[in-house]
């Protein structure tokens, strides 16, 4: 299972700074960021420091 962001996203950008492998970013006019899931390696950084909790496990 990889990360998704929730709509709880507030752009705070602390998940894009640790992320290891750089899967997460802000489109140009986004709301909120998204996870690349083809390079997400489910560390769960972006997690741990989200202070919304946006990132989450995704249900597959």
């Amino acid at each position: 299972m990889t990360y998704v962001i929730t709509d709880k996203c507030a752009l705070h950008k602390e998940c894009i700074d640790v992320c290891p492998v750089e899967a997460i970013s802000v489109p140009e006019g986004a709301t909120k960021a998204e996870i690349d899931e083809d390079l997400c390696t489910e560390c769960g950084e972006c997690a741990e420091v989200c202070p919304v909790d946006a990132p989450v496990l995704k249900d597959e």
